[in-house]
Protein backbone atom coordinates (compact mmCIF):
# COMPACT_ATOMS: atom_id res chain seq x y z
CA UNK A 1 0.00 0.00 0.00
CA UNK A 2 1.12 3.35 -1.10
CA UNK A 3 2.07 5.67 1.95
CA UNK A 4 0.53 9.34 1.68
CA UNK A 5 0.85 11.76 3.86
CA UNK A 6 -2.79 12.41 5.46
CA UNK A 7 -3.88 9.45 3.61
CA UNK A 8 -6.73 7.92 5.08
CA UNK A 9 -7.03 3.86 4.60
CA UNK A 10 -10.78 3.00 4.56
CA UNK A 11 -12.10 -0.15 5.86
CA UNK A 12 -15.07 -2.06 7.46
CA UNK A 13 -14.92 -0.80 10.93
CA UNK A 14 -16.15 -3.62 13.26
CA UNK A 15 -17.40 -3.05 16.77
CA UNK A 16 -15.46 -1.26 19.71
CA UNK A 17 -12.46 -0.39 17.38
CA UNK A 18 -9.10 0.20 19.10
CA UNK A 19 -6.60 3.32 18.48
CA UNK A 20 -2.89 3.11 17.82
CA UNK A 21 -1.42 6.32 18.33
CA UNK A 22 2.10 5.17 16.86
CA UNK A 23 5.64 6.49 16.92
CA UNK A 24 8.85 4.23 15.61
CA UNK A 25 10.12 0.78 16.27
CA UNK A 26 8.16 -2.19 16.20
CA UNK A 27 6.08 -2.13 18.91
CA UNK A 28 3.21 -0.27 17.07
CA UNK A 29 3.03 -3.58 15.22
CA UNK A 30 2.51 -5.90 18.25
CA UNK A 31 -0.20 -4.19 19.62
CA UNK A 32 -2.11 -3.84 15.96
CA UNK A 33 -1.24 -7.69 15.93
CA UNK A 34 -2.63 -8.51 19.17
CA UNK A 35 -5.64 -6.69 18.95
CA UNK A 36 -6.93 -8.12 15.54
CA UNK A 37 -5.95 -11.21 17.14
CA UNK A 38 -8.87 -10.52 19.69
CA UNK A 39 -11.40 -9.46 16.95
CA UNK A 40 -10.94 -5.86 17.12
CA UNK A 41 -10.66 -3.19 14.84
CA UNK A 42 -7.83 -1.08 14.50
CA UNK A 43 -7.82 2.71 13.58
CA UNK A 44 -3.57 4.23 13.69
CA UNK A 45 -2.66 7.34 13.91
CA UNK A 46 1.17 6.74 12.15
CA UNK A 47 3.20 10.06 13.50
CA UNK A 48 5.21 10.94 10.35
CA UNK A 49 8.40 10.97 10.22
CA UNK A 50 8.41 8.19 13.20
CA UNK A 51 6.16 5.63 12.61
CA UNK A 52 6.80 2.62 9.31
CA UNK A 53 4.39 3.32 6.53
CA UNK A 54 3.96 -0.77 6.44
CA UNK A 55 1.22 -0.10 9.76
CA UNK A 56 -1.29 0.56 7.05
CA UNK A 57 -1.35 -2.51 6.31
CA UNK A 58 -2.70 -3.42 9.54
CA UNK A 59 -4.81 -0.76 10.01
CA UNK A 60 -9.32 -0.74 9.06
CA UNK A 61 -8.42 2.71 9.28
CA UNK A 62 -5.02 4.37 9.20
CA UNK A 63 -3.77 8.58 8.74
CA UNK A 64 -0.95 10.29 9.14
CA UNK A 65 -0.28 13.14 11.67
CA UNK A 66 2.57 15.18 12.85
CA UNK A 67 3.44 14.87 16.46
CA UNK A 68 2.71 18.77 17.62
CA UNK A 69 -1.27 17.50 16.09
CA UNK A 70 -3.41 16.53 19.14
CA UNK A 71 -6.03 17.97 18.76
CA UNK A 72 -6.01 16.88 15.17
CA UNK A 73 -5.50 13.12 16.71
CA UNK A 74 -8.54 13.64 18.77
CA UNK A 75 -11.11 14.66 16.17
CA UNK A 76 -9.88 11.80 14.38
CA UNK A 77 -10.37 9.28 16.97
CA UNK A 78 -13.69 10.48 17.89
CA UNK A 79 -14.86 10.79 13.91
CA UNK A 80 -13.60 6.89 14.00
CA UNK A 81 -15.90 6.08 17.46
CA UNK A 82 -12.54 5.30 19.52
CA UNK A 83 -12.97 5.44 23.16
CA UNK A 84 -9.91 3.06 24.04
CA UNK A 85 -6.46 4.21 22.81
CA UNK A 86 -2.50 2.59 22.55
CA UNK A 87 0.08 4.41 22.51
CA UNK A 88 3.20 2.57 21.39
CA UNK A 89 6.63 3.14 19.96
CA UNK A 90 9.36 5.85 20.57
CA UNK A 91 9.74 9.60 19.57
CA UNK A 92 12.44 11.29 19.53
CA UNK A 93 12.21 14.45 22.10
CA UNK A 94 15.14 16.00 21.30
CA UNK A 95 12.99 17.49 18.25
CA UNK A 96 11.40 19.20 21.02
CA UNK A 97 14.24 21.43 21.65
CA UNK A 98 15.41 21.50 18.09
CA UNK A 99 16.41 25.20 16.86
CA UNK A 100 13.34 25.40 14.75
CA UNK A 101 10.84 23.36 16.57
CA UNK A 102 7.86 25.29 15.87
CA UNK A 103 8.50 25.40 12.33
CA UNK A 104 9.26 21.20 12.44
CA UNK A 105 6.54 20.39 14.50
CA UNK A 106 3.61 22.56 13.69
CA UNK A 107 1.77 22.47 17.23
CA UNK A 108 -2.01 23.07 16.70
CA UNK A 109 -3.54 25.20 19.80
CA UNK A 110 -4.37 21.75 21.83
CA UNK A 111 -0.71 21.14 21.82
CA UNK A 112 0.59 24.48 22.11
CA UNK A 113 -1.45 25.18 25.19
CA UNK A 114 -0.49 21.76 27.00
CA UNK A 115 3.25 22.44 25.43
CA UNK A 116 3.53 26.00 26.80
CA UNK A 117 1.01 26.22 29.96
CA UNK A 118 0.00 22.92 30.62
CA UNK A 119 2.76 21.41 32.32
CA UNK A 120 4.86 21.46 35.58
CA UNK A 121 7.20 20.17 33.65
CA UNK A 122 8.65 18.79 30.76
CA UNK A 123 9.59 14.59 31.78
CA UNK A 124 8.18 11.78 29.78
CA UNK A 125 6.02 11.29 32.78
CA UNK A 126 4.78 14.80 32.97
CA UNK A 127 4.23 15.08 29.24
CA UNK A 128 2.51 11.83 28.39
CA UNK A 129 0.23 11.88 31.57
CA UNK A 130 -1.12 15.09 30.69
CA UNK A 131 -1.61 14.00 27.26
CA UNK A 132 -3.55 11.44 28.41
CA UNK A 133 -5.68 13.69 31.09
CA UNK A 134 -6.80 15.61 27.44
CA UNK A 135 -7.58 12.85 25.52
CA UNK A 136 -9.84 11.50 28.38
CA UNK A 137 -11.87 14.53 28.74
CA UNK A 138 -12.87 13.87 25.67
CA UNK A 139 -13.62 10.13 26.39
CA UNK A 140 -10.50 8.68 24.49
CA UNK A 141 -8.95 6.96 27.73
CA UNK A 142 -5.44 5.12 27.53
CA UNK A 143 -4.91 1.54 28.16
CA UNK A 144 -2.23 -0.24 29.45
CA UNK A 145 0.22 -0.42 26.19
CA UNK A 146 0.94 -4.04 26.55
CA UNK A 147 -2.91 -5.21 26.88
CA UNK A 148 -2.62 -6.59 23.32
CA UNK A 149 1.08 -8.45 23.46
CA UNK A 150 1.22 -9.50 26.96
CA UNK A 151 3.33 -12.66 25.22
CA UNK A 152 6.33 -9.94 24.75
CA UNK A 153 7.29 -8.91 27.88
CA UNK A 154 10.18 -10.22 29.00
CA UNK A 155 10.68 -13.30 31.31
CA UNK A 156 12.53 -13.64 34.16
CA UNK A 157 15.07 -15.73 33.24
CA UNK A 158 18.90 -16.01 31.69
CA UNK A 159 17.56 -15.71 27.81
CA UNK A 160 20.85 -16.49 26.16
CA UNK A 161 23.64 -19.58 26.64
CA UNK A 162 25.62 -18.22 29.03
CA UNK A 163 24.79 -16.44 32.25
CA UNK A 164 26.68 -13.65 33.55
CA UNK A 165 29.76 -14.30 35.80
CA UNK A 166 29.98 -13.55 39.39
CA UNK A 167 31.64 -10.12 38.23
CA UNK A 168 29.03 -9.38 36.09
CA UNK A 169 26.23 -9.82 38.82
CA UNK A 170 28.30 -7.78 41.15
CA UNK A 171 28.10 -5.00 38.44
CA UNK A 172 24.34 -5.87 37.20
CA UNK A 173 23.02 -5.35 41.12
CA UNK A 174 24.89 -2.09 41.81
CA UNK A 175 24.08 -0.89 38.26
CA UNK A 176 20.11 -1.79 39.10
CA UNK A 177 19.57 0.41 42.13
CA UNK A 178 21.31 3.33 39.52
CA UNK A 179 18.61 2.52 36.89
CA UNK A 180 15.64 2.22 39.29
CA UNK A 181 16.77 5.50 40.92
CA UNK A 182 17.14 6.88 37.17
CA UNK A 183 13.39 5.99 36.90
CA UNK A 184 12.05 7.24 40.30
CA UNK A 185 13.62 10.60 39.25
CA UNK A 186 12.29 10.31 35.44
CA UNK A 187 15.47 10.93 33.75
CA UNK A 188 15.81 7.69 31.82
CA UNK A 189 15.69 3.88 31.96
CA UNK A 190 19.13 3.05 31.00
CA UNK A 191 22.82 2.80 32.71
CA UNK A 192 25.99 1.44 31.59
CA UNK A 193 28.21 0.01 33.90
CA UNK A 194 31.55 -1.61 34.15
CA UNK A 195 34.03 -2.51 37.44
CA UNK A 196 31.43 -0.89 39.45
CA UNK A 197 31.69 2.12 37.92
CA UNK A 198 28.43 4.43 36.10
CA UNK A 199 29.82 4.69 32.48
CA UNK A 200 27.29 6.56 31.16
CA UNK A 201 23.09 7.36 32.00
CA UNK A 202 19.95 7.96 29.65
CA UNK A 203 18.70 11.36 29.51
CA UNK A 204 16.80 12.88 26.49
CA UNK A 205 19.02 11.54 23.40
CA UNK A 206 17.36 7.92 23.61
CA UNK A 207 19.17 4.25 24.68
CA UNK A 208 20.57 4.00 21.40
CA UNK A 209 22.35 7.28 21.56
CA UNK A 210 23.42 6.37 25.04
CA UNK A 211 24.82 3.37 23.76
CA UNK A 212 26.94 4.81 21.54
CA UNK A 213 28.23 7.41 24.03
CA UNK A 214 29.41 4.50 27.02
CA UNK A 215 30.92 2.73 23.66
CA UNK A 216 33.26 5.99 23.35
CA UNK A 217 33.32 6.45 26.86
CA UNK A 218 34.82 2.44 27.56
CA UNK A 219 37.22 1.80 24.29
CA UNK A 220 37.59 -0.98 25.62
CA UNK A 221 33.99 -2.84 25.91
CA UNK A 222 32.66 -5.02 28.14
CA UNK A 223 30.52 -3.37 29.91
CA UNK A 224 26.92 -4.02 30.73
CA UNK A 225 23.74 -1.75 29.67
CA UNK A 226 20.97 -2.22 32.45
CA UNK A 227 17.03 -1.11 30.88
CA UNK A 228 14.65 -1.01 33.84
CA UNK A 229 11.43 0.79 33.97
CA UNK A 230 10.50 3.44 36.61
CA UNK A 231 9.52 1.66 40.02
CA UNK A 232 5.91 2.69 39.77
CA UNK A 233 5.48 1.97 36.37
CA UNK A 234 2.54 3.66 33.96
CA UNK A 235 1.75 0.98 31.82
CA UNK A 236 -0.03 3.55 29.42
CA UNK A 237 3.43 4.40 27.92
CA UNK A 238 7.06 5.21 27.82
CA UNK A 239 7.50 0.98 28.96
CA UNK A 240 11.44 -0.22 27.96
CA UNK A 241 11.86 -1.60 24.55
CA UNK A 242 14.70 -3.36 23.48
CA UNK A 243 14.89 -5.86 20.12
CA UNK A 244 17.55 -7.06 17.52
CA UNK A 245 18.28 -2.82 16.91
CA UNK A 246 20.03 -2.83 20.69
CA UNK A 247 21.92 -6.19 20.25
CA UNK A 248 23.34 -4.83 16.92
CA UNK A 249 24.56 -1.42 19.02
CA UNK A 250 25.94 -3.36 21.71
CA UNK A 251 27.85 -5.30 19.74
CA UNK A 252 28.80 -2.69 17.24
CA UNK A 253 29.73 -0.34 20.60
CA UNK A 254 31.72 -2.78 23.60
CA UNK A 255 28.55 -3.62 25.41
CA UNK A 256 29.15 -7.62 26.47
CA UNK A 257 25.25 -8.24 29.04
CA UNK A 258 21.88 -6.54 28.64
CA UNK A 259 19.49 -6.43 31.48
CA UNK A 260 16.16 -6.01 31.03
CA UNK A 261 13.63 -5.77 33.40
CA UNK A 262 11.57 -9.02 33.63
CA UNK A 263 7.59 -8.57 33.19
CA UNK A 264 7.80 -4.87 32.54
CA UNK A 265 9.94 -4.83 29.28
CA UNK A 266 8.57 -5.36 25.90
CA UNK A 267 11.36 -7.47 23.47
CA UNK A 268 10.62 -6.72 19.61
CA UNK A 269 11.28 -9.77 17.06
CA UNK A 270 12.27 -11.63 20.68
CA UNK A 271 13.40 -15.06 18.16
CA UNK A 272 15.36 -12.97 16.07
CA UNK A 273 16.90 -10.81 19.04
CA UNK A 274 18.18 -13.76 20.94
CA UNK A 275 19.52 -15.48 17.73
CA UNK A 276 21.70 -12.36 17.28
CA UNK A 277 22.52 -12.00 21.06
CA UNK A 278 23.93 -16.02 20.68
CA UNK A 279 25.71 -15.26 18.02
CA UNK A 280 27.65 -12.01 18.62
CA UNK A 281 28.11 -13.13 22.18
CA UNK A 282 25.90 -11.23 24.27
CA UNK A 283 24.29 -12.29 27.13
CA UNK A 284 20.81 -11.16 27.44
CA UNK A 285 19.06 -11.39 30.95
CA UNK A 286 15.17 -10.70 32.36
CA UNK A 287 15.41 -9.90 36.15
CA UNK A 288 13.18 -8.29 38.54
CA UNK A 289 16.02 -6.99 40.57
CA UNK A 290 14.50 -9.76 43.45
CA UNK A 291 15.83 -13.10 44.07
CA UNK A 292 18.79 -14.72 41.97
CA UNK A 293 17.36 -17.56 40.33
CA UNK A 294 18.10 -16.01 37.13
CA UNK A 295 21.54 -15.97 37.55
CA UNK A 296 22.08 -20.04 37.80
CA UNK A 297 20.27 -21.41 34.88
CA UNK A 298 19.58 -20.31 31.55
CA UNK A 299 16.00 -20.32 29.82
CA UNK A 300 15.39 -23.84 28.61
CA UNK A 301 15.07 -23.74 24.43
Amino acid sequence: MTSQPNNIVAGSLRETPVGIIAGAGGFPFLVAEGARRQGRSVVIIGLRGLADPDLQSLADVFRWFGIGRLGGWIRFLRRHRVNQAVMAGWVRKTDMYGRFRMLSLMPDWTTARLWFFGLKDKRNDTVLGAVADVLAKKNIHLDDCVRYCTDALAPEAVLTDRAPSAEQWKDIRFGWNIAKEMGRLDIGQSVAVKETEVIAVEAIEGTDRMIERAGDLCSRGGWILIKAAKPNQDMRFDVPTVGPDTIEKLHRHGGRVLVIEAGTTVIIERERMLEMARRLQITVVGWSGRGTEADRQPEAG
